[in-house]
C-alpha cells in the first residue's frame, strides 16, 4: 500500500488532514503534524492534541486522511482503520524524535509534545484526482 510515490508525503514536511466522524455521525477534521510508516499497510498517526480525533477513532475506527507531497503539493487520500494506541516503546520514540525535529524546525518546540501514536491499517491509497475520477 505505501508505495515510493507516497514515501514523499509521509515525512512530516507537509502537514496532513484527517477525518473521523463520532459514532452519532459528526464529522470532524484536525490538521496532523506526522504520518509516520509503520510497515507497508500501517501509518502511526501523532497524537498530540487530540481529544475528539481520538474519540471518534476508538468509537468509528473509518478515517480518511489527506497527504501531500512536499515536492509537487499532490494530495493523497487514504483510507484508514483505527488499530491501537501505543504510548510507549520503539515506534513512538521514532515519532517522538521526528516530531521533535518537526517542532524545532517550525519554531514550536514547547507546542508539540508527543502524547500516544494512534496505529491505522491502511485500506486504500488514491491520488485525489484518481479519487474524483470514479
Amino acid at each position: 500500500m505505501i508505495t515510493e510515490a507516497l514515501q514523499p508525503c509521509l515525512q512530516g514536511i507537509v502537514p496532513s488532514i484527517m477525518v473521523t466522524c463520532s459514532r452519532g455521525g459528526v464529522p470532524n477534521a484536525t490538521v496532523v503534524s506526522q504520518v509516520y510508516e509503520v510497515d507497508s499497510t500501517h501509518v502511526a498517526i501523532s497524537n498530540q492534541f487530540f481529544g475528539k480525533t481520538h474519540k471518534n477513532s476508538v468509537e468509528n475506527p473509518n478515517a480518511l486522511l489527506q497527504v501531500l507531497n512536499p515536492e509537487n503539493l499532490e494530495p493523497w487520500i487514504l483510507e484508514i482503520y483505527y488499530q491501537r494506541t501505543e504510548t510507549e516503546g520503539e515506534l513512538f520514540e521514532a515519532m517522538e524524535m521526528q516530531l521533535e525535529a518537526i517542532a524545532s524546525m517550525s519554531g514550536m518546540s514547547d507546542v508539540f509534545k508527543l502524547k500516544a501514536a494512534d496505529i491505522f491499517e491502511i485500506r486504500s491509497v488514491r491520488k485525489l484526482t484518481e479519487a474524483k475520477e470514479q
